[in-house]
């Protein structure tokens, strides 16, 4: 099993397609607040789908919240600023990948204390782009860690 975590997501839509892609892989959503939508938002229940009910979904206060919740968690940093790609990551089953918000990323004290476990999934530079979207950017992350476990027999 796979755990998502996104910190401070803004994006309802962003946040749905992820759910979705939890439910399809039997992976467990985390989302720390603050929000930037509630989660009863229409564009969020949109691009879930119809799989909201079954989604494994935990909601924190707060990144301390999340840490004092989840003590064992083996995380993992996903991150435009991380210098190791993506395929160098060894994800153990039960892993934590955690994304930063869609406008801000992630706050410097969490690529510091993470700074061994912090990957990056291969682009271009350019400079009018920062990065991928956040959903793109879980969804690739995602199914390489599957990938390393032969997909948890996924049909």
């Amino acid at each position: 099993m796979i755990n998502i975590v996104l910190y401070e997501p803004d994006i309802p839509s962003n946040t749905g397609n992820i759910a979705r892609s939890c439910v399809l892989t039997d992976s467990v959503l985390h989302l720390i607040k603050p929000l930037g939508f509630s989660l009863d938002d229409k564009y969020l229940k949109r691009a879930g789908l119809d799989y909201w009910d079954l989604l494994k979904l935990k909601v924190y206060d707060n990144f301390d919240d999340f840490l004092e919740k989840n003590k064992d968690a083996e995380i993992f940093v996903l991150s435009t600023k991380a210098d190791r790609r993506l395929d160098e990551m060894d994800v153990p089953d039960g892993a934590y990948l955690l994304f930063g918000k869609e406008t801000a990323g992630l706050p410097e004290e969490i690529h510091k204390k993470y700074a061994d476990r912090r990957f990056r999934i291969p682009m271009r530079d350019h400079e009018k782009c920062r990065s991928l979207n956040l959903a793109n950017s879980v969804n690739i992350a995602l199914y390489e860690a599957l990938r390393q476990h032969d997909y948890f027999d996924l049909k």
